[in-house]
C-alpha cells in the first residue's frame, strides 16, 4: 500500500511572525506624525504652520489645505469689501460724513442714528421721540428733533423721502384700522412739519408708509419692537443730479 506524501508544514510563526511588528511600526509612525503636528500648531511660526498643511494635504492625496482654504477665504472677503466701497460714490461718503458731523455738533446721537447705501443717506428716529403709542400727533420732543433735523435737510438740495414704520402690533384705537394707516400718516405728520414749520421745498419730499413689514430686527422682545418703531429720514442720492449734459 502507497504511503500518503505528507504536506509540507509551514510555521505560522515563521510565516506570519512579522506582522505585528509592521502593525506596531505604522501605530508609531502615525503617532509621532500626530505629535509633530500639535508641536508645529502650537507654534505661531507661520512656516511650521505651513508645513503641516502641506503634509495633511499629501496625506489625504491632495485637495486644499487648511492654510490655502482660510487665505481664499480672507481675500474673497477683502474683494467683496472693496467692491462695496468702490460702488459708493465719494460725494456721497462726504455726504454721510456731513450728516455725522452735524448730529454729533448738535447733541443728536442719542435721537437719531445714520447709515447710507448707494441709494441715499437714512436718519433712523425712533418712534417714542416723535410720537405717543398709537398716535400720530408729533410731540413737543419731536418738534424740537425735526426743527434740528430741518437744518440738516435744508444744507442739501436732494430729494427726501419720509418713511415710517410700525411694530407687528395691530393697532387698537379709532384713528387707525391697521399699521398700514398709522406708519403712513406719521411719515405725513413728519413731511408738513418740514415743509410748513421748516420751509423745505414741498416738491422734494414724499413719503411712505410701510407699517409692520419690514422690520430692522425680528419682533420678538419689547426692546425690538421699540426698534422697529420708527421713521426714517432718507436723504436721496442720485448720482445723475451732479451731472451736467456732457455726463448724461
Amino acid at each position: 500500500m502507497a504511503r500518503r506524501r505528507k504536506k509540507k508544514e509551514t510555521s505560522s510563526s515563521s510565516a506570519g511572525g512579522g506582522g505585528w511588528i509592521t502593525t506596531f511600526s505604522d501605530l508609531m509612525s502615525l503617532l509621532l506624525t500626530f505629535f509633530i503636528l500639535l508641536y508645529s500648531m502650537s507654534s505661531v511660526s507661520l512656516e511650521k504652520f505651513q508645513e503641516a498643511s502641506n503634509s495633511i494635504q499629501s496625506a489625504f492625496n491632495g485637495g486644499d489645505s487648511v492654510l490655502e482654504a482660510s487665505t481664499v477665504k480672507d481675500a474673497a472677503e477683502e474683494t467683496i469689501e472693496k467692491t462695496i466701497e468702490e460702488t459708493i460714490d465719494p460725494e456721497l461718503i462726504e455726504m454721510y460724513n456731513e450728516v455725522v458731523a452735524f448730529l454729533e455738533a448738535n447733541e443728536m446721537t442719542a435721537q437719531a442714528s445714520v447709515e447710507y447705501d448707494q441709494d441715499g443717506i437714512y436718519v433712523n428716529i425712533q418712534e417714542s421721540i416723535l410720537f405717543g403709542s398709537g398716535s400720530a400727533i408729533i410731540a413737543d420732543s419731536g418738534k424740537n428733533t425735526l426743527n434740528n433735523l430741518g437744518e440738516l435737510v435744508q444744507q442739501f438740495e436732494n430729494a427726501v423721502v419720509i418713511e415710517g414704520y410700525t411694530d407687528n402690533i395691530p393697532v387698537n384705537n379709532d384713528k387707525f384700522s391697521s399699521n398700514w394707516e398709522l406708519s403712513t400718516s406719521r411719515a405725513l405728520s413728519v413731511l408738513r412739519y418740514l415743509s410748513e414749520e421748516r420751509n423745505v421745498t414741498p416738491t422734494r419730499l414724499s413719503a411712505k408708509g410701510y407699517g409692520e413689514y419690514h422690520p430692522t430686527v425680528p419682533n420678538n422682545s419689547d426692546s425690538n419692537r421699540a426698534k422697529n418703531r420708527r421713521v426714517n429720514i432718507v436723504i436721496v442720492y442720485d448720482q445723475q443730479e451732479g451731472l451736467g449734459t456732457d455726463g448724461i
